[in-house]
């Protein structure tokens, strides 16, 4: 239910999030008077959120002022909770899915490297492989051409939604965005058996376009599916970062298996796209069936977990007068600026060495002829412990949050983390011009990129969690939005910086 207000004088309603709260109970006795005024903590039984009962005894918002902790006491107030249950944490396993489906597609399209520079090359000399020996210019632009198409199509637009993303509704957000990703994968997946071979320029941006699509709606979701996910207990938020990263172990066991059994660039690429529109098609299919469940309808139609009703002077319980509040972009981002800094930071930290850097590292025994080494290294350390470390770190922030609502000291952490970078860039490579090498043995290079992931998917959860917490009910849609531009800004400003970084090898 938003925020309403009759006049700057009359009715106070407050809605809020508490998740503080020692342990759920029907009845709170704080002593506040006898039985009939005391605070009442009325719960559905079946309620599905009972790790997420909690009371804050932090500044809750009002229309004219905030009330401290004295404030509610002296004011008696009824907190209650109307939230059906989430049977079957349905809702939450879509959350996982719609979290997958953010990320894998697009990661499928990047990891079928082969599969384009084989449409790319050379067609005048009979190759029946991948790779010229002399890479053909479209071969060797393809990979910065796909980042500047994706970095700028996708920042640009995740920025227009956190500013104007309330203004349309969830359902044409999600449900457009999605059908037009599953018909460009379609249409990929077509040109996959198409010979290109004397159309190569034209296919050149064909393909150039597709990934401006791809990645227009693809943030359009996760900006909104981000909104929609701060509107929820935190744990949701938890289900749909953990999702993203669970989507980057998929991509990289694809890729694992690929190169075991030595298929063809078609082959491998026919089976990226065809996993990729299934997983979209699936979405689709979960995402229809949650709109229409009370649970999801309770919180995206405005319901907290908690409202808390402040006594006015004539004991009045009225609400629904009055006119909704809008949320302002300079307020909700002025309130959450330090989370937003966090989360770009941390990201353009993270893309300014991986992949770009730590692919071009190799084993210490590289070129010995063990198989591990020469080929398998590379992909499951660079790619697979990377991911599975994002993926275990994120589940750690929803299961230990350290430290919570304390924004500066995580901003401190993301600091300190920027150690990495000269450490990967010192790290094991035959490339190496101007760089001395300083990381020499496969366990510390290891451990480095484990750690690495951990700290990226921990930092980024807790981001993301508190974000929501630090602005107002009608203000949480916008902060997730403005959080998930700020981290496509630094994936984008992560991306320049690698550039820079491989020519400093």
């Amino acid at each position: 239910m938003p925020l309403r207000r009759k006049n700057k004088k009359i009715d106070r309603q407050v809605l809020v999030e508490n998740e503080e709260l020692p342990q759920p109970s029907n009845v709170i006795d704080n002593n506040f008077g006898d039985n009939t005024n005391a605070n009442i903590f009325a719960r559905n039984e079946d309620s599905s959120d009972d790790d997420d009962i909690k009371f804050c005894p932090a500044i809750l918002p009002t229309m004219d002022n905030e009330l401290d902790v004295g404030q509610i006491r002296s004011n008696r107030e009824i907190l209650m909770t109307d939230a059906p249950p989430d049977h079957y944490n349905y809702t939450y396993a879509v959350f996982y899915l719609l979290g997958i489906a953010t990320m894998t597609p697009w990661n499928f399209f990047v990891t079928a490297e082969d599969y384009w520079m084989y449409k790319f090359r050379n067609t005048t000399i009979n190759d029946t492989t991948n790779i010229t020996p002399d890479l053909t210019p479209m071969q060797k632009s393809f990979t910065c051409d796909l980042t500047l198409a994706a970095s700028i199509s996708g920042t640009t637009f995740l920025i227009l939604n956190a500013i104007y993303g309330h203004l349309v509704s969830l359902k044409v957000k999600m449900l457009s965005t999605l059908f037009t990703i599953l018909g460009i994968f379609i249409i990929t997946t077509s040109f996959v058996e198409v010979n290109t071979d004397h159309w190569q320029e034209q296919f050149f941006l064909i393909t150039l376009f597709t990934v401006v699509i791809i990645n227009i709606c693809s943030a359009t979701m996760s900006g909104g599916i981000f909104g929609v996910a701060g509107l929820f207990p935190s744990h949701y938020m938890t289900a749909l970062v953990s999702g993203q990263a669970l989507g980057g172990i998929l991509s990289a066991l694809a890729f694992i298996f690929v190169l075991a059994f030595g298929a063809a660039p078609n082959v491998t690429a026919l089976i990226y796209f065809i996993i990729g529109s299934i997983l979209i098609l699936l979405s689709i299919i979960c995402y229809l069936i949650m709109s229409r469940r009370p649970f999801f309808k309770y919180y995206i139609e405005g319901g907290d977990k908690f409202k808390i009703l402040a006594d006015t002077p004539s004991h009045s319980r009225s609400v629904d007068s009055g006119v909704d509040l809008e949320p302002n972009i300079k307020e909700v981002f002025g309130k959450i600026f330090v989370e937003a800094v966090n989360i770009c930071l941390l990201f353009a930290t993270t893309l300014s060495v991986y992949p770009a850097v730590t692919v071009l590292m190799q084993s210490e025994y590289y070129g010995k002829g063990y198989a591990w080494n020469d080929i398998y290294y590379m992909p499951v350390v660079n790619y697979l412990f990377f991911n599975s470390g994002d993926y275990f770190g994120r589940i750690l922030a929803g299961l230990w949050e350290m430290p919570r609502d304390n924004p500066h000291t995580v901003l401190l952490m993301t600091v300190i983390r920027l150690l990495y970078v000269p450490l990967f860039l010192c790290a094991n490579s035959n490339v190496h011009i101007f760089l001395p090498v300083l990381v020499h043995t496969d366990v510390t290079f290891i451990l480095m990129i484990i750690t690495f992931g951990i700290t990226n998917g921990y930092l980024a959860n807790i981001s993301l969690i508190m974000a929501p917490r630090s602005v107002m009910r009608h203000e949480k849609e916008m902060a997730s939005s403005i959080m998930a531009a700020s981290l496509s800004l630094g994936l984008a400003l992560g991306s320049l910086l690698s550039m820079i970084f491989v020519q400093m090898l």
